[in-house]
C-alpha cells in the first residue's frame, strides 16, 4: 500500500500505520538486511570483519555511536550509509519545523495543531534522504547554532511575548527530530557547547535561554573524532563519552588487495582517460604502497594519519600524466610508466603530514623517498632480491648476481636518459639499449608484450636504484640512470649544488 496518498491523521490511523522510534525502526530494516544476507554498508571495503559487524551490533542495540579513526578512514561515509535503514518515507505534521510526529507530537505548533484539528490534521510525508543532518564541529559553533534561540523577528511579526514557546528558533538537533544528524570532529566543540549536549542525549531536555522545554527528540546520534584531536585540539568531555554508548575503531586498509579496490572504486577517471590509457596491476600497487610507507616512516607524524585519498589523487594524477604525454606526442594508447609517477609527486606532499625530521627533509624529498621505498618493496615481488647477491663476495658474487649483466653496462659508463615527455616507442628503444635488461626480464616473464615487458625494464632500473647498484636522479625533464661509483666520484670532482646529490647516491 502507497501510503504517501494519506493526507490526513484520520486517514493515517484508519491505515494501521503505527509508529516507532528511529533506532528501532533502524533496527527494523537492519534485521532484514541480515536475514537476507545483503550487505549493510555496500562499498566500504576492508571493513567486513571489524568495523561492519561493530556497527551492526551497536545499531541493534539502538546505540548513539562514536566512530574513532583517523582521517580518511571512512566514518562519515558510515554514517551516511544508514540512511539505507530508514523507511523510505515517514509522516509528519504539516508544517511542522521539527518533523513531529502525528501520534506524538512534541512541539507547541504540532500539538495545538493536532488538538484543534484532531482526525483532520494534515500529514506530509518525509522521504528518507532528508532524514540526515550533518555539522562539523568547529570552535565558533554555539549552543544557539546546535539548540536552539529566541527570534526576535518572529516575535516582532506575530506579535508575541519574549516568553511566548512561539517565539523559539529551533536548531540543527531539535530540526533533525526523527533523522541521523552526525557531528564531524567532535573533540572541536568547546568543552561548554559539549555540555549542551547532555541532556540531549540522556533526558530530552532542552534549554533555551530561559525556557525549560521537555522535548523528548527522536534522534540517531552518529559522532566522528581523530584519536589526535583527544591531545593536541581538544578532547571528548568524560561524561559526554559516558552518553555515547558505542565507540567504534576505524583502521586503514590492512592489504594491498582491499587498498587497491578502494583505489579503484573511489578514483575519478572518465571515459576519455579509461580509452586513451592503460593502468598495469604494478603501477596500481605501487601508488598503493606509498601509502603504508608513509604510514610506517619515521618523517610522517603517525597521529595525523595518512588517508585514502592519497592513493586515490595520486592515481588519478599517474592516469592523467600518461594522459597529457599522449597528448603531446598525439598518441592515441599509452600506458603509465614508472617515469610518469613523477607526476604524482603533489598528491603525495599535500596528503602528509611531517614530523621535524621530516620537515628537515623536505616534503618533495619526503615524497620521492616514500616513493623509492614502494619500488623497493614491490620489487621483489617481481624479480630477485639484490640484497642477496650483494651480500655475496668475490667471485661468487659476480657469478649468482642476476644484475651483474645490467651494472656492468653503467660501470663501463654508460648513461641512460629517460625523458619524462618521450614517445612510447622511443622509450622503449632507450631500455633496450641497456645490456642484460630485456633478457632479465624475459627471463622472468616470457609471456608480456613488448609495453608490457618495457614496463618491467623500467622497474629493474628503478629497483636497482632502490637497492643502491645503480644511481638515479630526477632532474630537467628526465630521469637519469648512470653507474653508482661514477656518479659519487663526479659529486667529488665537480662543485656540490642542491641538484648533484640524490638520497640514492648516499644509501
Amino acid at each position: 500500500m502507497d501510503n504517501t496518498k494519506i493526507k490526513t491523521f484520520g486517514e493515517l490511523k484508519k491505515s494501521g500505520y503505527v509508529s516507532i522510534s528511529i533506532k528501532d525502526e533502524i533496527r527494523k530494516n537492519l534485521v532484514k538486511k541480515i536475514k537476507a544476507k545483503e550487505n549493510s554498508f555496500p562499498g566500504i571495503m576492508g571493513y567486513e570483519d571489524t568495523v561492519i559487524p561493530d556497527t551492526e551490533r551497536a545499531l541493534l542495540s539502538r546505540h548513539n555511536i562514536l566512530f574513532l579513526g583517523l582521517r580518511g578512514q571512512a566514518k562519515t561515509r558510515m554514517a551516511r550509509q544508514m540512511i539505507a535503514l530508514l523507511d523510505e518515507y515517514i509522516p509528519v505534521v504539516a508544517g511542522s519545523e521539527i518533523n513531529d510526529d502525528p501520534f506524538h507530537p512534541i512541539s507547541k505548533h504540532a500539538t495545538d495543531i493536532v488538538k484543534k484539528m484532531g482526525d483532520d490534521t494534515p500529514i506530509e510525508w518525509l522521504h528518507r534522504s532528508k532524514r540526515y543532518g550533518e555539522k562539523l564541529a568547529t570552535p565558533d559553533v554555539s549552543v544557539a547554532d546546535l539548540i536552539g534561540d529566541i527570534d526576535p523577528i518572529k516575535a516582532a511579526n506575530m506579535k508575541l511575548s519574549f516568553s511566548d514557546e512561539e517565539v523559539l528558533h529551533f536548531g540543527i538537533i531539535p530540526r533533525s527530530n526523527r533523522c541521523i544528524f552526525v557531528i564531524n570532529e567532535l573533540p572541536d566543540l568547546q568543552a561548554r557547547i559539549q555540555v549542551s549536549l547532555f541532556n540531549i542525549l540522556e533526558e530530552g531536555d532542552l534549554q533555551i535561554r530561559g525556557f525549560k522545554l521537555r522535548l523528548p527528540l527522536d534522534v540517531m546520534f552518529v559522532f566522528t573524532a581523530n584519536p589526535e584531536d583527544y591531545t593536541n585540539r581538544g578532547s571528548i568531555v568524560t561524561p559526554l563519552k559516558d552518553r555515547i554508548q558505542s565507540q567504534i575503531l576505524t583502521h586503514y586498509p590492512k592489504s594491498i588487495e582491499t587498498a587497491l579496490q578502494i583505489t579503484e572504486q573511489e578514483a575519478d577517471i572518465n571515459e576519455v582517460q579509461k580509452d586513451r590509457v592503460i593502468v598495469s596491476d604494478l603501477i596500481k600497487r605501487l601508488i598503493e604502497q606509498i601509502a603504508f610507507e608513509a604510514r610506517e616512516s619515521e618523517l610522517v607524524d603517525k597521529k595525523s594519519g595518512v588517508s585514502a585519498r592519497l592513493t586515490i589523487s595520486a592515481y588519478e594524477n599517474a592516469v592523467s600524466a600518461a594522459e597529457r604525454r599522449a597528448i603531446i606526442n598525439e598518441e592515441n594508447l599509452t600506458q603509465v610508466w614508472l617515469s610518469d609517477l613523477v607526476g604524482i609527486i603533489p598528491s603525495i606532499t599535500g596528503k602528509i603530514e611531517l614530523v621535524y625530521e621530516g620537515e628537515q627533509e623536505g616534503p618533495y624529498q619526503v615524497a620521492y623517498n616514500l616513493m623509492d621505498k614502494a619500488i623497493r618493496t614491490q620489487f621483489t615481488q617481481y624479480f630477485p632480491n639484490p640484497e642477496n647477491s650483494k651480500k655475496k663476495k668475490g667471485k661468487d658474487a659476480a657469478v649468482v648476481s642476476p644484475y651483474k649483466a645490467i651494472t656492468s653496462w653503467f660501470d663501463s659508463g654508460n648513461t641512460l636518459n629517460l625523458f619524462l615527455e618521450t614517445t612510447d616507442e622511443d622509450k622503449v628503444q632507450m631500455l633496450y639499449k641497456v645490456s642484460g635488461l630485456h633478457s632479465l626480464v624475459k627471463k622472468h616473464f616470457n609471456a608480456g608484450s613488448e609495453k608490457e615487458n618495457a614496463l618491467l625494464m623500467e622497474l629493474v632500473l628503478h629497483g636497482l636504484s632502490a637497492y643502491s647498484l645503480i644511481s638515479k636522479k630526477v632532474i630537467d625533464g628526465k630521469i637519469e640512470f648512470k653507474d653508482l661509483m661514477g656518479s659519487m666520484l663526479n659529486l667529488g670532482s665537480e662543485h656540490y649544488g642542491e641538484d648533484d646529490f640524490s638520497e640514492d647516491d648516499f644509501n
